[in-house]
C-alpha cells in the first residue's frame, strides 16, 4: 500500500451512532468482553478521548476502520444521549482507510508494568480510589491491587523491572523484605549474576536472602528498637566483621520488643497531638486496602491556599528547583509553602478520628491520619467531613463465599466440560445446530455463531484439562486482505467429507454456550458429561480463592466429620494457604488419602465433589 500521509485530507464529522458499523478492514475481530466493559466505563466517566476513524460507503453509512474497541464500547453507552452522536475522523478514500486500519493497531504500545506501578502508587498516595484508577486505565480493580502491592518497593527495584533485569515475579519476591539496605544488597547480587549471564537469583533465593535467621542492624525493627532495649529484653547480638554490621540473633525477642515499643508510642500519641485515638501496625507501610480491611472511614486534611505573593514566590522557587539552583534556605522556604498548601486537619476532625502509626523501612515512625471508626461515622457525616454512604444496605449483605471472578471461571470450566463431552457426538452437535438455525429456539441460542468466543479457559489453567481439539487452531499467518475465496474454498473441499466434518464438529462445538438450564442438563445427560474429568480443584484454581470458613466447612463435609472432631479442629487452626494445600492433597494425592484412612464413601464423595453452581 503506498500512501503519502502528507497529502491526506483529514476531516472530522458528527455521525449518528446508528449510521456506524464495523468495517471488515478493522483488525480487531476478536475482543475481550470484559475489556470492552472496562473501556465503556472509562468513556462514560471521562468521555471519548480519541475519536474512531471511518470511511463513508455508497449507502451513506460510515464503516469504522480504526477504533473497533471504542465502537463496541460506545454501543454499550447508547442509553445516554451524549454518545448517540459520535465524532469520526473521515478517510478520504479506500487506500487511506486501509492504511489507518493497520497503522493504528501496529503503533499501539502498552504501558510498561514498572510505569504502571509507579503511576498507580502516586495516584493512590493522592487519595484516588482503586475503582477510579481502574476506570482511568481501563483495567480491573484486581489488576490495580496487584500493581499497588509492588508500589512500595525501593526505586532501584522498579528501575531494574523497567530495564528488564528483574521480572514481575522477582519484584514480588522483594516485597517480603523489612530492610531496604538488605533489599538493595540482594538486588545488586541478582543484577551481578544477570550481567555475568547466570540468569540472576530465583524468586526463592531472593526470599531466602531477605529473610535470614538473624537480623542485621540495618533492619527497620532493629533501628527503631535500638541495641539497649533489645539487650535489656535478653536479646543476643553478633557481628559481621567483613561488613561492620551488628546482627540481632534473636528475631523473636526483637519482634516482641518492637511490637511493645510501637504500641506504647501509639498509646502516647493522641494526648500529645489532639487525636481521638491511635493504633499501630507492625507492617512497614499502610496498605492501599487498610481502611477497607479494617472497616474504617477516611478523612482528609483541609487544603490551604497561598496568598498572591506566596504563589508568585512559589513559582520563583520552582524555577530555581527545576534549574537545580535551589539552596538550603530556598528548599526550606519551598517546603514551608508546600506544607501550607497540603493543609492540616481541624480540631473537630482530630476529635472524631485517629491515626495509625508504622515503622518505615528506614526505622523511623511514620503515620497516616484521619481514619474514622464506625461509631464516629454519623458525627463525621453530620459535620460534612464525609458523604453519607449510598451503599449501606448493600454493604450489610454478607459477602458470598464464591466471588464474581471465581464464579465466572467456574462457568467457563462448565462450558469447557460440556464442549469436551459433545466432541464425541458430532451428529448431536449438528442436530442441535439445525434446531437453532430453523428458529425453534426463538431468541435463545445453543451456539455462539457471531464469531465471538465462547470462553472456556479460566484465569488459571492449573488442574484444568481441555481437549486439544478445542485449543489448537489451524495455522494461518497470511494477511487477512486480498484473498481468493473461490479458489480457497475449492481447495478446502478437496479435504474430503470426513476431514471437513471433523473440522465442522471441532469449531462448532467450540462455540457451544447453552444458557437454558433445562436444555443444558439434557445435553449433559446425552453426552454423559463429567466435569471432574476436565477439572480438578487445586489451591491455585479454587481453594486459595475462597475464604477460610468455606474451607473449614468443606473439609468437614467431605470427610463427614462433626465440627468438634480432632481432624476438623486441627484443620481449622491452619493458615488459609495451608488449608488450601491440604485440600489440594486430599483431591490429588493418594498418600494423603491413605494417611487419613478414607472410607469408600468418603473417597466417592471427594471424587464427585464440585463447587456449588457447577454440574
Amino acid at each position: 500500500m503506498n500512501v503519502d500521509r502528507k497529502t491526506i485530507a483529514v476531516t472530522d464529522a458528527q455521525i449518528p451512532f446508528a449510521d456506524l458499523y464495523l468495517s471488515d478492514l478493522n483488525p480487531r475481530s476478536i475482543v475481550n468482553d470484559e475489556a470492552i466493559e472496562l473501556l465503556a466505563a472509562n468513556i462514560r466517566k471521562l468521555g471519548l478521548i480519541q475519536n474512531p476513524a471511518g470511511l463513508r460507503d455508497a449507502d451513506g453509512k460510515v464503516a469504522i476502520v480504526a477504533g473497533g474497541r471504542r465502537y463496541r464500547a460506545l454501543a454499550m453507552l447508547q442509553d445516554e444521549e451524549r454518545f448517540q452522536t459520535v465524532t469520526v475522523r473521515m478517510a478520504p478514500d479506500q487506500a487511506t482507510a486501509e492504511f489507518w486500519a493497520t497503522s493504528e493497531n501496529a503503533q499501539r504500545e502498552d504501558l510498561h508494568p514498572a510505569d504502571e506501578i509507579r503511576d498507580f502508587g502516586m495516584m493512590n498516595e493522592r487519595g484516588v480510589k482503586v475503582a477510579d484508577i481502574a476506570v482511568a486505565y481501563g483495567v480491573t480493580e484486581k489488576h490495580v491491587y496487584r500493581r499497588l502491592a509492588l508500589s512500595n518497593l525501593p526505586a532501584p527495584v522498579l528501575d531494574a523491572l523497567k530495564a528488564g533485569t528483574v521480572s514481575l515475579s522477582h519484584a514480588a519476591a522483594f516485597t517480603v523484605s523489612n530492610d531496604e539496605a538488605l533489599t538493595l544488597e540482594v538486588l545488586a547480587s541478582h543484577l551481578e549474576r544477570v550481567a555475568q549471564g547466570w540468569g540472576g537469583l530465583s524468586e526463592h533465593m531472593i526470599k531466602s536472602r531477605l529473610k535470614p535467621n538473624n537480623v542485621k542492624g540495618t533492619d527497620r525493627r532493629a533501628v527503631f528498637v535500638g541495641l539497649d532495649d533489645y539487650k535489656a529484653a535478653g536479646g543476643r547480638v553478633g557481628a559481621d566483621l567483613f561488613e561492620d554490621v551488628t546482627t540481632f540473633d534473636d528475631p523473636a525477642i526483637l519482634d516482641q520488643v518492637f511490637a511493645a515499643k510501637l504500641t506504647q508510642t501509639a498509646n502516647d500519641y493522641p494526648a500529645a497531638h489532639g487525636w481521638k485515638w491511635a493504633e499501630a501496625t507492625t507492617e512497614p507501610y499502610i496498605g492501599y486496602d487498610f481502611a477497607k480491611s479494617q472497616t474504617l472511614g477516611k478523612l482528609y486534611a483541609i487544603e490551604g491556599e497561598l496568598t498572591e505573593a506566596e504563589a508568585e514566590r512559589w513559582d520563583e522557587l520552582a524555577e530555581l528547583a527545576d534549574a537545580e539552583a535551589l539552596d538550603e534556605e530556598g528548599t526550606a522556604e519551598m517546603d514551608a509553602l508546600q506544607k501550607k498548601m497540603d493543609g492540616d486537619f481541624t480540631d473537630l476532625q482530630r476529635a472524631l478520628s485517629g491515626v495509625v502509626l508504622f515503622v518505615a523501612t528506614n526505622g523511623t515512625v511514620s503515620l497516616e491520619s484521619g481514619f474514622i471508626r464506625s461509631e464516629d461515622m454519623a458525627a463525621a457525616v453530620e459535620a460534612g467531613f464525609v458523604e453519607p454512604s449510598r451503599h449501606a444496605e448493600a454493604n450489610a449483605t454478607p459477602k458470598p463465599a464464591i466471588s464474581e471472578t471465581l464464579g465466572r471461571d467456574l462457568d467457563r470450566i462448565s462450558t469447557g466440560a460440556r464442549q469436551n463431552a459433545m466432541l464425541d457426538d458430532p451428529k448431536l452437535a449438528l442436530h442441535l445446530l439445525a434446531f437453532q438455525l430453523c428458529g425453534k429456539m426463538g431468541y435463545d441460542t445453543a451456539f455462539s455463531l457471531r464469531k465471538d468466543e465462547a470462553p472456556n479457559v479460566p484465569a488459571t489453567e492449573t488442574g484444568y484439562v481441555l481437549d486439544k481439539r478445542l485449543t489448537v487452531a489451524d495455522a494461518d499467518n497470511r494477511s487477512p486482505f486480498d484473498r481468493d475465496h473461490a479458489a480457497e474454498f475449492a481447495k478446502f473441499r478437496k479435504r474430503g467429507d470426513a476431514k471437513i466434518m471433523d473440522l465442522l464438529n471441532r469449531y462448532l462445538v467450540s462455540q457451544l454456550s447453552i444458557r437454558n438450564a433445562d436444555l443444558g442438563a439434557m445435553i449433559d445427560k446425552l453426552t454423559a458429561k463429567r466435569t471432574r474429568d476436565t477439572f480438578t480443584p487445586t489451591a491455585e484454581n479454587f481453594f486459595g480463592r475462597v475464604n477460610g470458613a468455606y474451607l473449614n466447612d468443606l473439609w468437614s463435609d467431605l470427610l463427614g466429620l462433626a465440627a468438634d472432631h480432632p481432624t476438623v479442629t486441627t484443620f481449622e487452626k491452619l493458615k488459609k494457604g495451608e488449608k488450601a494445600l491440604r485440600l489440594e492433597c486430599l483431591f490429588a494425592d493418594p498418600a494423603t488419602r491413605t494417611a487419613l484412612g478414607l472410607s469408600e464413601d468418603q473417597t466417592c464423595r471427594i471424587n464427585a465433589w464440585l463447587p456449588e453452581g457447577m454440574a
